[in-house]
């Protein structure tokens, strides 16, 4: 007998399910309803996740029945995905339309009653936390499909994903992100909910959350931190135990806009997290004053939006004299104070690593003010400075990740420059960031010695010259005189274009009173 390799089970499911996606995707192009990617992933998302649910009711009840138990059904017949999805010659056509969201309407087997959406935003009343995620995920869904025939041709392709196999799981997964990516791609502007993945994977590394803490991002966007926290934390699970903790809350967000909400579930729930707990709200509703030592976590992991403007209600939730509309220093000020001030469970201080603009490092005014906090209560031990273009095309503002914790206050804050490599000018949406790139970095991280791409800084000196953080690295190499002439002028335009971008996120910043 032959015997197939892991390797090629994985190429071979990866293909098929590809190609099953593809299908799927291209028959939804066929759909006046639907006007492209940013209608079409979010309909086959919630279609996966019907499916992903009852999959999971499935193992769930054939476990119970082993053990002996009873098992109560988050779902009920005739709601089940096996009631009116499973059979290919099922609900079709516009009667398949009305099944999903008309209050009173025809249900398989003959009877009358409640459409299946309006049966699923009723689970919010069940004690089961899922029905809680299910009917947050439902509470204002719409089939934007016009032909129930093609939903139909969808439904039957979809139902050809088995989400009980850990290698059909594992690899959907994988191409779930890579849609996530071509949505970016199709968003444009819509587009800051995206963070590289090179950017994630290096954050994670080295904040490296430990099993019993809890991961927050108060503005997750489609979940990728959520996700590599998540997959960080599964690698240290060994026992029954150890699993329970990982799925009761090792990770929490928060995202109020309705698609990268929907698709961050879908993300987490396809990466082996039973219940994703991610709040539909606004993260920065609450009064900061208000939010005590129970509410706050051990790791929080984020890329906040900047350069939007939040309304005077939320305002009003932050300090008088840190009151800004400028969306990432609101978001910073949460951050600090949603870190633990007690030692946690896994005998390390409490930690951040953020995302944040150029112009949030050289800010006066709030940005000063806050920043002054930030060297005096938290210790901000590093600031990697990301190079030109990390967020190409969808911004050219530069960014850097500041990394602090809750160990007492700073004592000198360390710099490190990550280069564009040999040769490279910027980065683009098809030659973008790698995370081998962040080697330097992580090799340097726990050993720390001055050098080309290293430099730091006393708290003394930063808090006497105002807390500008916009740091030159004094350390570099002066290669100008040594470049031909044609690349000379290129480097002066792409400065001036830097430039230009800064002073508009400062006439922002000045604009909202940072």
């Amino acid at each position: 007998m032959v015997r197939k390799s892991a390797e090629t089970v994985n190429l071979t499911t990866s293909q098929s399910l590809g190609a099953l996606l593809g299908s799927a995707r291209k028959t939804m192009r066929k759909d006046k309803g639907l006007s492209g990617d940013l209608d079409r992933l979010p309909l086959l998302t919630w279609v996966m996740f019907l499916k992903f649910l009852d999959d999971l009711e499935l193992a769930r009840e054939s476990e119970a029945e082993l053990s002996g138990e009873k098992y109560v059904p988050l779902i009920e017949a005739p709601y089940r995905w096996r009631d009116w999805a499973a059979p290919a010659d099922g609900l079709t056509g516009d009667e398949l339309l009305s099944f999903l969201q008309e209050q009173n309407t025809s249900l398989p087997g003959g009877k009358w009653g409640d459409g299946l959406f309006r049966y699923l935003r009723n689970l919010s009343n069940r004690r089961d936390p899922r029905g809680e995620v299910v009917a947050t995920i439902f509470d204002k869904m719409q089939v934007r499909m016009q032909s129930g025939y093609l939903l139909r041709d969808v439904v039957n392709k979809v139902s050809g994903i088995h989400f009980q196999s850990t290698d059909e799981l594992h690899t959907l997964g994988s191409l779930y992100e890579s849609m996530l990516r071509e949505m970016r791609d199709a968003a444009g502007d819509a587009g800051e909910f995206y963070t590289p993945r090179a950017v994630v994977k290096f954050i994670v590394q080295v904040t490296d959350p430990r099993l019993g803490e809890t991961v927050l991002d108060p503005a997750c966007g489609t979940g990728g931190f959520l996700v590599e926290a998540f997959t960080h934390l599964a690698a240290q699970v060994h026992t029954v135990a150890q699993r329970k903790v990982l799925q009761n809350g090792s990770v929490v967000g928060g995202e109020p806009k309705p698609l990268p909400f929907l698709l961050a579930q879908m993300n987490l729930l396809l990466h082996g997290m039973n219940a994703p707990r991610i709040d539909p709200g606004n993260s920065l509703r609450h009064r900061l004053s208000d939010i005590g030592e129970s509410e706050r976590v051990d790791v929080i992991l984020t890329n906040p939006p900047f350069g939007g403007e939040e309304e005077r209600g939320i305002q009003g939730n932050f300090p008088d004299d840190k009151r800004t509309a400028e969306t990432a220093l609101l978001f910073l000020q949460l951050i600090m104070r949603k870190l633990r001030r007690k030692t946690g469970k896994a005998g390390r201080p409490s930690r951040a690593a953020v995302v944040v603009p150029n112009g949030t490092l050289f800010g006066d005014g709030v940005c000063a003010r806050i920043k002054e906090e930030l060297l005096k209560e938290f210790n901000l031990h590093t600031v990697v400075r990301l190079p030109a273009g990390v967020f190409a095309p969808y911004t050219d503002i530069p960014s850097n990740i500041l990394f602090f914790d809750r160990s007492g206050p700073t004592k000198d804050v360390w710099f490190w420059e990550n280069p564009l490599p040999d040769g490279k000018k910027k980065y683009s949406k098809t030659a973008p960031l790698q995370y081998e790139e962040f080697a330097p970095c992580l090799s340097w991280w726990n050993e720390r010695v001055e050098g080309p791409q290293a430099w730091k800084i006393s708290a003394e000196t930063l808090l006497a010259e105002g807390c500008n953080l916009d740091r030159k690295n004094p350390n570099a190499r002066d290669e100008t005189n040594h470049l031909p002439p044609a690349q000379l002028v290129e480097d002066v335009l792409d400065k001036e274009k830097q430039i230009l971008t800064l002073l508009e996120e400062l006439r922002l910043l000045v604009g909202n009173g940072g």
